[in-house]
């Protein structure tokens, strides 16, 4: 069981998802964070760019789309999770 650190997102729906963080990192001045949508041992990992501005009283998250930000990213959470029992895979 993933440690219950989450967040929820509003879909365009009104209909709200939960997403448990499995890591977090900063690179350029971007925040980013790697989640999943299942508690359990496994479920579909997603990587959402945090565009947040600093007078925003909500977080704002958009799904990262772009195949080579996500190839970078990718090797970059794989790295971060080396010493978890957490594994992720491309597909």
């Amino acid at each position: 069981m993933l440690e219950e650190k989450k967040i929820t997102m509003t879909t365009d729906d009104g209909e709200n998802v939960d997403f448990y963080i499995l890591e977090e990192t900063r690179i350029n001045g971007m925040n980013y964070i790697l989640v999943t949508d299942s508690g359990e041992d496994d479920g579909d990992c997603y990587i959402l760019k945090d565009l947040s501005e600093a007078e925003d009283a909500q977080a704002v998250f958009e799904f990262v789309e772009n195949d080579d930000e996500l190839d970078y990213l990718y090797r970059i959470f794989t790295e971060l999770l080396g010493d978890s029992d957490v594994e992720i895979e491309k597909q």
